[in-house]
């Protein structure tokens, strides 16, 4: 006679927010008779809090790109012991050990925990720009040029995506932002074309996160977050009076990934459903307002203070309120308390830097940063406040 037991289910792990949401799922579903207490009990015990970002990670993460800057700083100091073929087969040989490294470690997932291969995956990802540069270097390559940060971050991204990891994207993703503005700025400098390449990258990142939503949905928020961030830079620099489009050229580049943007702003419009097509919609309008932020000669005259200086002042401030707004409503959409806090860092932020350009011209000494500290303060507690009743209210439509 055979007895047949039941396996134990393992349990699972969540983070405090999602435990704290399925208690109160729970008491409800309790109340309405949908459960019993002891079927609440077990479900509850088939979960353990935990946090994603654990210290180990963090150590592990930063253990990763110090290793990262070390290699190419290696490099940067030229190596001299080595003839440079030696020093590219040996960067190179480095690169090559990490990146089957953390995919041999991959394979043993169950016995190797996800932070040790994420960090190796990351340091492959960082040791690829050595090679990079060290490639150009044995090439007689000039190293401060704007190209060899983008192949880098085009080999990061290849990384990221072929073997589907978080750590390789969070290196592309920077370097080919850095590559673009730097680029763009590289062929033709002026203050416009600066503000223009930060917004065409927002549209470009966050068309990309919301067309992920039909694939590989962990990549969705690292384009998301930072394409938002991106968006809010661009509006920052297009509001100050000092930007321009003296000197405006569209340089090749420009032109190139304003139709790139265009064509993924288009394509996750048409794609993706639901809230998430807003999105790309708001990233262009993000796009139109700080172009014609920029054209709005409000003036640059520090010493001088006109009323087209104050009105300029004061929709560049309601314009920045609206979007920090709609990315603060993005964030709590997504429960993402990263694109919250960045609507409200850059809200503060850019309220404060807006009143010194105007109360500057008024108030002097002391008294200057009395009212700077209180408009600081005033905009952050409002701001924050506005925030969480929004929350509630969301939450309680939600039920």
């Amino acid at each position: 006679m055979s007895s047949h037991v039941t396996p134990r289910p393992a349990r699972r792990s969540a983070s405090p927010a999602q435990l704290e949401w399925l208690g109160r799922e729970l008491s409800i579903w309790q109340a309405e008779g949908l459960v019993h207490d002891d079927q609440a009990s077990a479900i509850l015990r088939r979960y353990h809090a935990t946090r994603r970002f654990s210290l180990a990670r963090l150590l592990l993460a930063l253990g990763a790109v110090f290793v990262g800057v070390g290699l190419i700083w290696l490099v940067a100091a030229n190596l001299d012991q080595l003839p440079p073929l030696l020093r590219f087969l040996a960067v190179a040989s480095i690169w090559l050990a990490l990146l089957v490294g953390g995919e041999v470690l991959h394979s043993r997932r169950p016995l190797i925990p996800f932070q040790v291969i994420e960090a190796v995956r990351l340091l492959a990802a960082l040791a690829f720009g050595a090679v990079v540069f060290q490639a150009a270097q044995s090439l007689q390559v000039p190293a401060f040029e704007p190209l060899l940060v983008g192949l880098w971050g085009i080999g990061a991204l290849v990384h990221a995506y072929g073997v589907r990891a978080l750590g390789p994207l969070l290196v592309g993703i920077p370097t080919l932002v850095t590559w673009f503005v730097w680029q763009v700025q590289w062929d033709a400098p002026s203050g416009f074309s600066a503000v223009l390449a930060l917004a065409v990258v927002a549209v470009a990142a966050v068309s990309a996160g919301a067309l992920h939503e039909r694939g590989l949905r962990q990549f969705g928020p690292v384009w998301r977050e930072v394409g938002a961030g991106l968006a809010l830079a661009a509006l920052f620099a297009a509001a100050l009076p000092s930007v321009t489009a003296t000197d405006f050229v569209w340089s090749t580049w420009l032109v190139a990934g304003t139709i790139v943007a265009g064509l993924a702003a288009g394509a996750a419009i048409v794609l993706v459903r639901g809230y998430a097509r807003l999105e790309p919609i708001g990233a262009l309008v993000v796009l139109a307002a700080s172009v014609l932020m920029v054209l709005w000669d409000a003036g640059d005259d520090p010493e001088v203070l006109t009323l087209v200086d104050w009105a300029h002042a004061a929709v560049s401030v309601g314009v920045y309120v609206v979007v920090a707004v709609g990315v603060a409503v993005l964030g709590i959409l997504r429960n993402s308390w990263r694109l919250t806090a960045l609507a409200t860092a850059g809200l503060v932020v850019f309220t404060t830097v807006q009143s010194f350009a105007v109360f500057a011209q008024i108030i002097q000494g002391a008294w200057l940063f009395v009212i700077l500290g209180l408009i600081f303060l005033g905009t952050g507690y409002l701001f924050d406040r506005a925030r969480r009743e929004l929350a509630a209210s969301l939450e309680g439509e939600d039920r």
